[in-house]
């Protein structure tokens, strides 16, 4: 990438809108409503363009200053803007056409809102590359981000000592929705959060970390302006939103945490290991089947109807085929594996009920599992743990999730590595009595140990080694 001088920026050309793709015309038109003085803003642009080998997805990033909005105790800052996610050209070249309806690409660019420093006179260009990488992961994976999503970072994002290391995604306050002839484009803003933060976030929910943000100045105010030297979390900066008011929100809104990758596995207890054709024995065994399409694709649903708060939650059945979903459809979730293809084939691997089960989990997965139960479980929501090992997956429904292969008769039932538990409330609150140790993030002794002799379940938390070995 390298800096454009203002002579040099695209927007200097609108004039000639003749000549402008549509798509980063349609762009381009929105930033020149919000930026009317600013027409030929700063640019980073991408050297070799993507679609001519380059590594960087974003053709540009436009950089504007911004003034703020006093009235409303919002602070001056830089204002970036990307271009490539959605489709500038309309012509194959990066992204298919698929017509003006759907999505334009992706169906949305980023944004990141910086605070402007004393003296600067110039926006920092960290922002821009920090852009191109998410922008990278979208391209590489195919995964779409939405508003609420939280991604871990674990590095200041500005690569100094900073506490900013993390982010959440939002509306951006100013930019609006756009219709472009390739398909519509919406503006997601990049928001730098704390650690602490991020972890609220997944306890609860990122909206509801947004809010917080929104209402403390220093912290990002309400157009979530993110502060590279902040030193203090948004419960540091004002204490009675501590974990108080989280617990208060899981305990009402339940989370929208609704599955995360991890160190796990699960094992049929039910009757000896030398059966080697049931596949129960795929947490154990060196070469695992691996999940079919069909059972990745339900996996993935359920991710997406997790987020739905006010409706039942829903498991899809296996042979079904997507629908509709309140939040944008992505081209492809979090959890498919490159190695997604049955190695026996899907039709031949029946649904099993398991008499006895035995799960375990790293300690990282572990102190997520109270969260599951009160935060998903007690909501009549489900909660899946998919292994970065291999194709295993751990669903927990509860008696309201609908299309699980789990029922109140069979509680544990598996779809070759795909292990569903069904938990009632009352098994729940007293798993939750029994698991309270495991609500603090600290280093503690493992293994640990819980056993619910009567529902033939036990939960081992074992230390990470365990699960690098090779039979985990």
């Amino acid at each position: 990438m390298e800096d454009m001088r203002p002579g040099s920026g695209a927007a200097a050309h609108l004039g000639l809108a003749a000549l402008f793709p549509p798509g980063l015309q349609a762009v381009y038109g929105e930033c020149k409503r919000v930026y009317p003085d600013q027409a030929n803003p700063l640019q980073v642009t991408a050297i070799v363009k993507y679609w001519l080998g380059g590594p960087d997805p974003l053709d540009y990033i436009s950089m504007y200053r911004n003034a703020g909005c006093a009235s409303v105790d919002v602070q001056e800052h830089w204002h970036y803007i990307s271009l490539g996610l959605s489709d500038l050209y309309g012509d194959n070249r990066v992204h298919e056409f698929t017509g003006p309806d759907g999505p334009s690409g992706f169906g949305f660019e980023l944004t990141f809102r910086l605070k402007r420093e004393a003296g600067e006179t110039a926006p920092p260009t960290w922002p821009a590359e920090l852009m191109q990488g998410l922008a990278r992961y979208v391209f590489q994976s195919d995964n779409t981000f939405c508003t609420g999503d939280h991604i871990s970072w674990h590095c200041p994002l500005d690569n100094s000592e900073s506490r900013i290391q993390h982010m959440l995604l939002t509306e951006d306050p100013q930019m609006q929705p756009v219709q472009t002839p390739f398909g519509h484009v919406s503006f997601l803003q990049i928001v730098g959060v704390c650690t602490e933060e991020l972890q609220a976030a997944q306890q609860w929910n990122g909206q509801g970390i947004l809010d917080l943000l929104r209402g403390v100045r220093v912290a990002g105010g309400p157009w979530l302006i993110t502060d590279m030297r902040r030193g203090e979390t948004v419960f540091d900066i004002d204490p009675h939103l501590q974990q108080d008011s989280i617990d208060k929100g899981v305990e009402t809104d339940g989370s929208n945490l609704s599955g995360v990758s991890a160190k796990c596995s699960w094992e049929d207890v039910s009757r000896p290991p030398e059966d080697e054709d049931d596949s129960r024995s795929i947490c154990i065994a060196s070469q695992p089947r691996r999940l079919s399409d069909k059972d990745t694709e339900q996996i993935r649903e359920a991710l997406r109807k997790g987020l739905e708060i006010n409706s039942k939650s829903v498991l899809p059945p296996i042979d079904s085929r997507r629908h509709g979903h309140d939040r944008p459809q992505s081209r492809k979730d979090s959890l498919e594996s490159e190695s997604s293809s049955a190695i026996v084939p899907h039709e031949l691997v029946r649904t099993r009920q398991l008499e006895s089960v035995h799960l375990k989990f790293n300690q990282e997965s572990g102190t997520l599992l109270p969260l599951c139960l009160r935060g998903r479980i007690l909501h009549g929501r489900h909660f899946t743990y998919k292994s970065i090992n291999g194709d295993t997956a751990i669903t927990f429904v509860s008696s309201g999730v609908e299309g699980a292969f789990a029922t109140e008769q069979h509680p544990y039932a598996a779809h070759g590595p795909w292990l569903q538990i069904l938990l009632t409330e009352d098994f729940v609150e007293q798993m939750l009595s029994e698991l309270q140790d495991l609500s603090s993030r600290g280093e503690s002794k493992l293994p640990k140990e819980y056993s619910w002799s009567e529902k033939k379940l036990k939960i081992s938390v074992l230390p990470d080694s365990v699960f690098d070995s090779p039979l985990q």
